[in-house]
């Protein structure tokens, strides 16, 4: 057993020392994805699924450590449990992570995330009547700025990155609420050497 346990951990320290990329590369990273997103803290609401599009830059410090910005567009927010309706909020979200890879190709992702509001709207369906509108005409009033922490994996394969992570909001959605956002997030991107 102790001779199956040194041989893996030898295995892993061998791959550790790879990262997909050679140290002071920088590159760009065009992604498409999934959210699946809801309200941390109200119980009452379903997720919203939604699409995540951006880029973005990532620098490599070390072999096995990077650093990663970006611009993505994130469509989030929430249903009403049990209907197609909820409240629809859109954000430019900026993550920046520190990515550590452990194995070749495979990163371990931490990073903090600023956000701002493009958009908050929302959808309410009665006897197939639908009515749509900006959620301020239903008195709530949508914090113009979100900040959250990213946490993830990735896999990178001939310059294919598939990447999920989680996203822990911090701040409340909107003023005179409690609850925060809550998104889990899975992306498709392909990295450019600049």
């Amino acid at each position: 057993m102790k001779k199956t346990f040194l041989i893996a951990s030898l295995t892993m320290l061998s791959f550790a020392a790879f990262a997909q990329h050679e140290v002071g590369t920088l590159t760009i990273q065009p992604k498409l994805g999934l959210n699946i997103a809801d309200f941390a803290g109200d119980e009452s609401t379903d997720p919203r699924i939604g699409i995540a599009a951006g880029a973005e830059f990532e620098y490599q410090i070390s072999k096995t450590f990077s650093l990663s910005a970006g611009l993505l567009y994130s469509m989030q927010g929430c249903k009403a449990s049990g209907y197609s309706d909820g409240l629809k909020t859109d954000y430019i979200n900026m993550p920046i992570m520190a990515n550590i890879y452990v194995a070749k190709g495979f990163a371990l992702k931490l990073g903090i995330q600023p956000a701002l509001n493009v958009s908050a709207g929302y959808t309410i369906s009665s006897q197939g009547v639908e009515v749509s509108g900006d959620i301020s005409d239903l008195g709530i009033e949508v914090n113009s700025f979100d900040f959250a922490f990213p946490v993830g994996l990735s896999y990178e394969y001939k310059n294919f990155v598939a990447d999920a992570r989680y996203n822990f909001g911090v701040t409340k959605v909107a003023k005179d609420f409690k609850d925060k956002n809550s998104v889990f997030q899975i992306t498709l991107g392909y990295k450019f050497k600049l």
